[in-house]
This record gives structure tokens, C-alpha cells and sequence, in this order.
């Protein structure tokens, strides 16, 4: 039996076969409509579970936001076969593939409308389907929630330090309380988070809201490792520990602070080629110093063009393949927070 998302203007196609409120365990889909070649009345079905205990606050937990990103589709699925209601307080709204399309062709952006999800939102009801998915996304399931866990890794073309992050935000009471939930979620590193491109994104939607808000990378590759999964896994615990929804004592390991300032953070390449790293993850850098080099790849016997760093720090973030284009980012150097360490 699907069960209609009430209240929703201009209403959505997606539907959930699910009720999201009842209290219980229930594991269904969200169903929206899709008419292609090999199915005129086809439908696409993006699994869900949700979980309802007694009263308190709302968690919405999200994987796949790009197809290509596995921690926490992989944390989210081990939760939703895990968890009983009689643990939970409040309600946990589990989506381990929101970019189904994406996941199943295991690629950043749907092939159904070659649409970013992470740059599309709040999305539209009469939209392509990724905008379809978005909107039902902001508009039934955040509206509900009290904080949102948005799972990212480096996909296959990044690779990063494994971190949970917050963005710094106008409000300060808005700020502090997505800083105390990445804070919580107890990654290896906790970032103050710079984005290059916020508009669309789901964490620019959100926290329009007032919604506490944590996203992560947690490596890359386009493949998940035993630790990266760990940290996925225990974080999400935690961070619904931290929102009064678990009762049970948190996994807390050492953290470092590292903020981003700056587009000085970043290093894009100004060359096509062949990418050689000369600093690894978690290295500390100089401001100047030569990280990478990009050698051309239609000659020999041609000086490789530098990447330089254009602050003091470590590297957070590096470029993935062995091969770069112009305007690629090679590489992110964060620097540390001392002052966050200290809080």
C-alpha cells in the first residue's frame, strides 16, 4: 500500500510505500514514476527504511548523494537492519541510495538527466527525476528533521583525510550547533568546511532551515576501505547519541581541528597531464612549496609544470586519478584550528 506525503503543494510523484510516522520499523521504498524504453510504466524505487520510538527529535541520514561515494550507503544499511525502535528516541529516517540512478551506475551524477543531486537543490515536483528526488527530499523528510547526516567521500576522482565537517554560518547559535554535531561525530578530523560551489547543494538547502547539519568525507577512490567504513559507522552512532535519539555511551577517539580560511586552500591545475604527488595526505606544506607536478603527456623531454601551496597547513585533499585536465582541483590544504582544539 503507498502511503501519500500529506501537505505537500504543488504535490510530488514521488510516494512512499512506507508510513514515515507510525511507530515500528519499516523498510520500503520511494516511489516516483519514470516511463523509459524498456518500462512505459515504470517506476524507479529508492529503498528507505524508518525507525520510531517513543517522542523526540527527527534524524534524516543520507548516502549516496553521489553514486560513487560507499561509506555511507554501507553505515546506513548496517543501521537499518540493526536498529529497534525500543532503542531509538524519536524518529531515524534512513536513505542509503538518495541518488539511486547514480549508485546503481556507480557514476557522480545520474545517467537518467546527467544531473548533479548535490547541485540541484531544493529541486521541483515537475522537474527531471534527480530534481524530483531532491524535492521530495527537502520537502518531506528535512522539513521533518532536527539534523540531517549527509554522507560524502572523494568519489572516484578525490581523495581525502577522513573527516566530518561543518560550514561556517551567519547565525552563532546556528553555527555552534553544527559544529557540536561534527565535533560528535568524532571522524579521525573535524573541519570547519569551505565549499567552492554551494549553490544547490543539500547542505546550502538545509541549513537555510536552521537544521543542524553534518556532512563528512570519508576518502575516496571510488572504493571504501575497512577503516573509512569504521569511521562511517561510528559516527553515525554518535552523532544520533549526540542528538538525544540513542541512549548509550559515544565511541570518542582523538580528533584534529583543521579549518579552511581561504580559496588559498586549493590548487587547480593550470595544465593537462600526468599527475605526480610530491607531499601525501596528512603531510604538513608551506606556502610556495612545489605539492605536485603535471608532466605533459603529447612530448618527452618537457619540464613539469608545479602545483604549489598557497598556505601554511596539511594536506586534506588530493586529485585521485593519475591523469589531470585544466581547472581539475589537484589538491586542499586545510590548516589546524587551534582554537577549536582547545574548545
Amino acid at each position: 500500500m503507498h502511503q501519500p506525503v500529506m501537505g505537500l503543494t504543488p504535490p510530488s510523484p514521488v510516494q512512499p510505500t512506507i508510513d514515515i510516522e507510525a511507530p515500528g520499523a519499516r523498510h520500503g521504498h520511494l516511489r516516483l514514476p519514470w516511463s523509459r524504453n524498456d518500462s512505459a510504466w515504470g517506476n524507479l524505487m529508492i529503498p528507505i527504511s524508518v525507525v520510531v520510538g517513543g517522542p523526540g527529535p527527527t534524524a534524516l541520514i543520507t548516502g549516496a548523494n553521489h553514486g560513487d561515494e560507499y561509506e555511507g550507503p554501507l553505515a546506513i544499511l548496517d543501521l537499518a537492519q540493526a536498529l529497534r525502535p525500543e532503542e531509538v528516541t524519536g524518529r531515524v529516517i534512513l536513505l542509503p541510495f538518495m541518488n539511486y540512478p547514480a549508485f546503481r551506475a556507480g557514476t557522480r551524477v545520474s545517467p537518467i538527466d546527467g544531473v548533479n543531486m548535490n547541485r540541484c537543490f531544493p529541486g521541483g515536483p515537475d522537474q527531471s527525476i534527480t530534481r524530483q528526488i531532491a524535492d521530495f527530499v527537502f520537502r518531506a523528510l528535512v522539513s521533518r528533521a532536527d539534523i540531517v547526516l549527509d554522507y560524502h567521500s572523494g568519489g572516484r576522482t578525490l581523495d581525502f583525510l577522513p573527516f566530518a565537517a561543518s560550514h561556517v554560518l551567519g547565525d552563532p547559535d546556528h553555527d555552534a550547533r553544527c559544529s557540536a554535531a561534527a565535533r560528535a561525530f568524532n571522524a579521525p578530523y573535524t573541519v570547519k568546511m569551505l565549499e567552492i560551489d554551494n549553490v544547490g547543494m543539500m547542505d546550502t538547502a538545509v541549513e537555510s532551515l536552521g537544521k543542524t547539519f553534518v556532512t563528512t568525507e570519508l576518502r575516496g577512490g571510488g572504493t571504501s576501505t575497512a577503516e573509512s567504513v569504521g569511521v562511517a559507522r561510528k559516527g553515525l552512532r554518535n552523532v544520533l547519541i549526540h542528538a538525544g535519539i540513542l541512549d548509550e555511551p559515544p565511541q570518542v577517539g582523538p580528533s584534529r581541528f583543521l579549518d579552511m580560511p581561504s580559496l588559498d586552500c586549493f590548487t587547480f591545475a593550470r595544465e593537462a597531464g600526468l599527475l605526480e604527488m610530491l607531499v601525501d595526505l596528512g603531510q604538513p606544506v608551506r606556502r610556495g612549496q612545489t605539492i605536485a607536478r603535471i608532466w605533459p603527456v603529447d612530448r618527452s623531454g618537457a619540464a613539469p609544470e608545479p602545483c604549489m601551496a598557497g598556505l601554511d597547513g596539511v594536506l586534506a585533499a588530493r586529485h585521485f586519478p593519475g591523469l589531470v585536465q585544466p581547472g581539475d582541483t589537484v589538491s586542499v590544504v586545510a590548516v589546524e584550528d587551534a582554537e577549536a582544539a582547545a574548545g
